[in-house]
């Protein structure tokens, strides 16, 4: 452990110290990470969630929401970090012409206040009590990101060297690894090329469904594009002497990690107590074996990250914050028939049962659900060639139009799935599963109704319940 790491660890103590002693005499505070790799949905999630806690008409499975009496908006705690732009996502999802909000492209916060009424004569005695929830989104491939800080440069390129041979999207640069040139001086011209052609292979990866790609900041790059943090890559084990291309790609691999993993961990991922990770483990499933076995290898590393562990009052004074529940969710559960819900859940568990078994060791609570943040589909049972599908109806995304979708049915046991995805095959050999892009639906609210979903309660439930 170096000095940096110490210096870290000391501070996270203080400020553990400060919260434990001070927390009897303050309102309670919740912070909640949401996370997920590409197209999972992260957006569209804390919009639903933020717009479902201020009306909580569809709350029905969250236990507490008879019992809050107010719900608001507040000036999250935080002053540099930006605001989840809730009120413009709300507006695209729920306009005359509703469309889905932008991605994630960088960490935002927002806080959602509420008044709780206790329950018991506790309630009686001392009257409504304030909650805050608050939210911190942040991009799914910086949460991959976190794993390099166990990883030397070496074993990062031996890693991710093996994975790439495995992908076709990384042909062009395995084919420049080839030149004799990157096992001479270091050449800048030569490294910006060798960057690029990576950095092309990572988003090829990302389109194709495959989720380690990491570096994740070299997709989500910002105002460090070009910085030389952001200028390097892996290379094939050996020697390395001092002005080496090696030894330069070596060095800027550890500043990527001081300079821009370690503070996110520190100003941010480092103070989360409940965390979501979304997963759009149908669009893996339509990718193939390859991307569902790099899907299943990624959240096994996700556990790294979080420290997952009880946050009671010596735990959190002698080690510092740790997340206490984390929530994996498989979204987009509307783009099938309920009946297929609970084989989804299934799957769920099993691509990220590593994971859990982690944090469920470390005392952890784990839960895994098939949700849809904001329902876009209605269901329908159509016949066809004398069967019974049991689709779902929602307007195509592309083209504007009606459609009825039956994506094909889901084995009953995940193994199905698994098995030949851990083995490396090729493709599904007796099943073809489809994957629909649906627009938003127009939607009708009552007063005090929030957007419509699925088991977005059961989510507030698990992540909320328990301090309210």
């Amino acid at each position: 452990m170096g000095l940096s790491d110490m210096a870290l660890g000391l501070t996270q103590r203080i400020e553990t110290v400060a919260e434990t002693l001070t927390a009897p005499f303050s309102e309670g505070v919740i912070r909640i990470g949401v996370t997920g790799l590409a197209r999972s949905g992260k957006t569209v999630f804390i919009t639903s969630l933020v717009a479902n806690l201020l009306d909580r008409g569809r709350m029905g499975q969250w236990g507490a929401a008879a019992r809050v009496e107010a719900a608001y908006l507040q000036p999250q705690p935080d002053d540099t970090v930006p605001r989840f732009d809730f009120e413009a996502h709300l507006a695209d999802l729920t306009g005359a012409a509703p469309k889905w909000p932008d991605s994630t492209r960088a960490v935002s916060e927002l806080r959602v206040s509420l008044k709780v009424r206790p329950q018991g004569l506790l309630g009686a005695v001392s009257g409504p009590r304030t909650v805050h929830v608050d939210i911190v989104d942040y991009p799914g491939e910086w949460l991959l990101d976190l794993g390099l800080m166990e990883k030397s440069y070496a074993h990062w390129s031996r890693e991710t060297l093996a994975r790439m041979a495995e992908r076709d999207e990384a042909a062009e640069f395995l084919a420049a690894l080839s030149e004799g040139a990157v096992r001479g001086p270091h050449d800048e011209a030569l490294a910006q090329r060798l960057t690029r052609v990576f950095t092309g292979a990572l988003q090829a990866a990302r389109a194709a469904g495959y989720s380690d790609c990491t570096p994740g900041r070299f997709l989500m790059p910002g105002e460090l594009e070009g910085a030389p943090a952001l200028t390097f890559v892996p290379l094939p084990e050996g020697a390395a002497p001092r002005g080496s291309l090696a030894r330069e790609m070596a060095r800027r691999y550890e500043a990527y990690k001081a300079q821009i993993v370690r503070p996110f961990f520190r100003d941010h991922f480092a103070k989360i107590d409940r965390q979501v990770v979304l997963v759009d483990v149908l669009g893996a499933i339509h990718a193939g074996p390859a991307a569902v076995e790099d899907l299943r290898r990624a959240m096994a590393e996700t556990l790294v990250a979080f420290r997952p562990g009880g946050n009671g009052f010596l735990t959190r004074l002698l080690r510092g914050r740790q997340v206490e529940r984390i929530l994996f969710a498989a979204t987009k559960a509307d783009h099938l028939h309920h009946s297929q819900h609970g084989r989804l859940t299934g799957i769920m568990e099993a691509l990220v049962r590593q994971a859990r078994d982690r944090a469920d060791f470390a005392g952890a609570k784990t839960a895994a659900l098939s949700i849809a943040a904001l329902r876009a589909t209605v269901e329908q049972t159509l016949s066809h060639d004398g069967q019974e599908l049991d689709c779902v109806r929602g307007t195509l995304l592309d083209s504007g139009k009606q459609a009825a979708f039956y994506p094909g049915e889901l084995p009953d046991d995940p193994a199905a799935l698994l098995g030949p995805a851990r083995a490396g095959a090729a493709k599904w050999l007796d099943a073809d599963w489809k994957v629909m892009r649906f627009a938003p639906a127009p939607l009708t609210r009552k007063p005090g109704e929030g957007p419509p979903h699925i088991r977005l309660d059961r989510a507030a439930e698990f992540l909320l319940g328990d301090r309210l």
